[in-house]
């Protein structure tokens, strides 16, 4: 599961934010976002889907994009965030 590390901004920082994070983790887990198998995409509005796409599809190497779903849901554990992943990657 990844955040944002921020609880403000619009769903473009917040998805930067996000990125930065998994891409950190994905590292200290031994693999990188080339390795990506399946993403779950959580947000509270779907208003913000073609936002988060924009800096989605500019992070994601060319042809490695994973599988994805994308939900609507209420809430998120803190009350500013808009989005929230959960990836599976394979080892690098």
């Amino acid at each position: 599961m990844e955040v944002p590390g921020i609880e403000t901004g619009d769903i473009g920082e917040q998805t930067r934010s996000l990125l930065n994070n998994l891409e950190q983790g994905l590292k200290d887990a031994g693999t990188d976002k080339s390795n990506l198998i399946q993403t779950l995409v959580y947000l509270t509005d779907m208003a913000d889907y073609d936002g988060f796409n924009a800096v989605w599809d500019n992070w994601v190497p060319a042809g490695c994009a994973p599988s994805r779903a994308c939900i609507e849901v209420k809430g998120l554990a803190k009350k500013g965030w808009r989005v929230e992943l959960v990836v599976t990657a394979a080892k690098a």
